[in-house]
């Protein structure tokens, strides 16, 4: 009997001491989880480089236009009415070979206002470019209900073929800014913890 108790009483020390051990290293464990929850977090998250200026600037280059200095100036205006900075440069495409063939000293690539024997003139080819995105922002997309580049054409020009011609453009230069990113290594977007 007495070994009977002898072995109980050893037991339940045993059984005390392994139930007191994970006890405390769970505490010590959820203590530390508990500490690093409370420390910040660095994330770091790169922006993707915005390209679309340079982009603009070498594909305008390649047809030896007076719109190369420009680029920016289209990419802002655009974002300034919420269009797609392709738009208007890829109309100059159309109307006039990016700026190349225009009335003398118009500085208007976009045969906008231009209709027989009418001339419309821009003080710069900032200008221009100002006063033709913000037109198809207001007149052609708020005013007139266009949607897209070929809702535009129907109001836009008499050529039935104008809005297919545009996107020719447009398409041109979707191609040439996916080998421009293809190349480029500031593109990557990175995140760590």
């Amino acid at each position: 009997m007495k070994k009977l108790i002898t072995n109980i009483v050893t037991f339940g020390l045993a059984a005390a001491i392994l139930l007191a051990v994970p006890t405390q290293v769970f505490a010590t464990t959820a203590r530390s989880s508990a500490s690093l929850a409370k420390k910040p977090m660095a994330v770091v998250v790169q922006k993707k480089k915005d390209n679309r200026a340079e982009i603009l600037e070498l594909y305008l280059k390649r047809y030896n236009s007076p719109l190369v200095p420009h680029a920016k100036t289209f990419v802002e205006e655009a974002d300034k009415q919420h269009i797609s900075w392709k738009w208007v440069v890829s109309i100059a495409g159309v109307e006039s070979y990016f700026g190349q063939q225009i009335p003398p000293y118009s500085y208007n690539g976009w045969g906008y206002g231009v209709y027989g024997n009418n001339v419309r003139n821009f003080a710069s080819w900032d200008d221009g470019i100002a006063t033709v995105t913000k037109a198809l922002r207001t007149d052609y997309l708020d005013n007139w209900g266009a949607t897209n580049i070929y809702e535009v054409g129907n109001i836009y020009a008499a050529d039935p073929a104008w809005a297919n011609k545009v996107t020719h453009f447009m398409t041109e230069l979707d191609a040439f800014e996916k080998d421009f990113e293809a190349r480029d290594t500031n593109t990557s977007l990175s995140i760590s913890l």
